[in-house]
This record gives C-alpha cells, structure tokens and sequence, in this order.
C-alpha cells in the first residue's frame, strides 16, 4: 500500500510540474501589428487640414448678363482659358468700329504722304528756277507754303493713326473684360454663377453675382497644422514630415515644413505650421483632414508603407535562430521568426508570425513550448 502510495504521489508530482496539471504562468503578451517605419522616427504629432496656398473666386471686371460658361466643378482649366463670357455683341461691334477707323486713319496717311512728295517735287523745282528768275516768286511761295502743308497734313494723319489705336486698344479692352479668364493653371471647385445670371464685380447690383467661379491651384496643396506653443521648440523649417490622411488610410505622403507662421493663436495657444506634399495625388482634395508626424530624419521612397513588426523584447534567440512564444488559447508555441529591420524598440517580422498574432513579452527562462499561460490583465 505503501508503494502504491508513493507511487500515485510520484505521479501527481510529475504531472504537476511536467504534466497537464502544470500550473498556468502569467505573461504579458504583444500585438504583431501592422507600423508605419515613421512611427519609430517621429517627435510630434498634430492635426490639420489640406489648404491650397492659391486660391481664387475669380469674377469679371465689367456688369453684364452671363452668356457662356464653359467650366463645371472639376474642370482643370490653364492660365489664360476662358472659362465664361458676358453678353458682348456691343463690345463687338465696337471693337469692328475701331479696327475700321486705323484703316481709314492708315489710308488717309497714304493720301498725305502722297500729296508730299508731289508739293516737295514742285517746290524743289520752283526752288532752282526762282533762283534763275524763270518762275514768278508768288509761284515759289505757293509752291513752298503746299509742300509745308502737306507735311503738316502728313503729320496729322500719323497723329490720328495713334488716336485710332489707342481708341482700337481701349474697345479691345473692353470687349476682353467681358471674357473671364483663369488666372492660373488650377481646377474649378464652386460654380456660383449660371448661364443668363447677371455678373458683376463686388456683386455691385443686389441681384448679381460676385463671381463666376472659385478655383485653387492643387500644386500648391499645402497642410495646416496648429502646434502647441509648448512643442514648437521640435519644429523646424525644412524639418521632414510624414502626412496621413484620413480619405486615404492605405498610403502616407512624405512632407517638410514649409513656413511656421509667425504669430501664435491666442485663443488656443497654438502656431500654424504649413507643410507641403514632396509627392502629390489626384486623390488629395482642400479641406481634407489630415494629421502631421514630424520626423526626426527623412523617409526614404520605400518607408512610407506599412511592415509588420513587433517588440524586439518578445523575441528570443535558441541555436541561432529568432523564436517567439506564440500564444494560442491558453498555450504557446514556439515559433521560428524571420525578422527584417529594426526601428527602435520595434523590428520588422518578415515570416512566421501574421498581423493580430499575440506573442509572449519578455518571455521567462521557464517558459517551454506547450506550456499553459494567462495573459497579465491591465
């Protein structure tokens, strides 16, 4: 009885300590999870939004009634495009009226400088025969006083061509006050006018409308961020930025301050800082909202995806080879890891372990492969 007794007791012994009667030990388990390489490299965060630096509600300078309009949200326009027009068949014809007065004013040059040439043949002619007395001296005088009045006449016509253009150039003007142009390369994102709707600058008349349409330029996309008076001491100008946007959760942007604003916000204690995209996408949109890392080195072209890291401390080294304590229910396995870069406390895992896998942290000498855990709470 004895033996047996002893013997049961050896049993439950081995089962306790080696067996499934082994108590459970208590770690502290870490996420493999999806990072962004910034994350180990950032020194501030702050939010803002996407704010074009050039922006325009663009109107026309002259009143009149809206009688084309060739743009609509979205419309990429370049410098120089008409993109509407006023009612300007007036403007027109008056422009025709002064381009026809410079051809009459150049054909009555023509006439004057012919006239000239005949009065200054005829009074260099009576010129040398006065001097022989062939030619009666009232002759020479008449002859003299035409040639001076042809030049006189010569004179007036260029002075009337001048009057034409600048009479042609002012009704050119005019009629291309009516054309609204872009005034720079840019995209439209309100049409606030239509078709038959009266225009005017400063929206003049209580009925009209101040501009046609407003427009930004998306190269000059731009995020503003407030800072805490606190953190400014991290910012810098230059300084190399990570941009996240909350339309695009899949890609970051790479960044630099562009201007810190001088002057600080009272009311919240805060400093804009703008920062500019050093890669631009047709998905980035003004007035979206963004968030700002501010880095304390630059990111290369391949850092601005996401890897697939975890605590260096989770991980162990056994004949060489990276292992992790991978935890399964209420056990572990061992597991083989293939790691990639470290950045900081964390390290990039290339095989062996997936996104959302708990693995052990600080695993203790004790720990074997099977043995049953509970995870530490809080």
């Amino acid at each position: 009885m004895l033996l047996i007794g002893g013997g049961l007791i050896l049993l439950l012994a081995v089962l306790y300590l080696w067996g499934p009667l082994k108590p459970s030990q208590e770690v502290t388990a870490a996420v493999v999870s999806r990072i962004y390489p910034s994350q180990a490299y950032t020194l501030l965060n702050a939010s803002g939004y996407v704010v074009p630096q050039r922006q325009a509600a663009v109107s026309s300078k002259s009143t009149g009634r809206l009688a084309y309009l060739g743009v609509e949200e979205g419309s990429r326009v370049k410098k120089g495009q008409i993109m509407a027009a006023l009612e300007n068949e007036d403007l027109v014809a008056q422009r025709n009226q002064a381009a026809a007065q410079v051809k009459d004013a150049q054909a009555a040059l023509d006439t004057a400088q012919a006239e000239l040439v005949d009065a200054r043949l005829q009074y260099e002619r009576y010129k040398t025969l006065v001097q022989q007395d062939l030619v009666a001296r009232q002759d020479f005088d008449s002859a003299q006083a035409r040639f001076h009045k042809a030049q006189a006449q010569v004179a007036a016509a260029r002075a009337q061509i001048n009057a034409s253009q600048a009479n042609l150039a002012n009704a050119q003007a005019a009629l291309e006050y009516s054309y609204i142009r872009s005034p720079f390369d840019g995209v439209v994102l309100t049409k606030n006018a239509d078709v038959g709707e009266v225009v005017a600058p400063f929206g003049a008349a209580a009925t009209a409308k101040a501009s046609v349409v407003t427009m930004a330029d998306f190269a000059s996309l731009m995020v503003e961020a407030d800072v805490a008076e606190a953190n400014l001491d991290k910012v810098h100008r230059g300084q190399p930025c990570e941009i996240a946007l909350d339309a695009i959760p899949d890609q970051r942007f790479r960044g630099e301050v562009h201007m810190i604003v001088p002057t600080a916000d009272r009311a919240k204690a805060t400093v804009m800082t703008k920062v500019k995209f050093l890669e631009l996408d047709d998905r980035i949109l003004p007035e979206m909202s963004a968030k700002v890392a501010f880095l304390s080195q630059p990111l290369e072209t391949g850092e601005t995806k996401p890897l697939l890291a975890v605590n260096q401390s989770a991980l162990i080294t056994r004949n060489g080879k990276r292992m992790a304590f991978l935890v399964r229910e209420n056990h572990v396995r061992l597991t083989e890891v293939a790691v990639g870069e470290e950045m900081g406390e964390l390290v990039e895992i290339t095989g062996g372990l997936k996104e959302g896998d708990r693995v052990v942290l600080n695993p203790p000498a004790s720990l074997k492969d099977g043995d049953r855990v509970r995870l530490k709470e809080g």
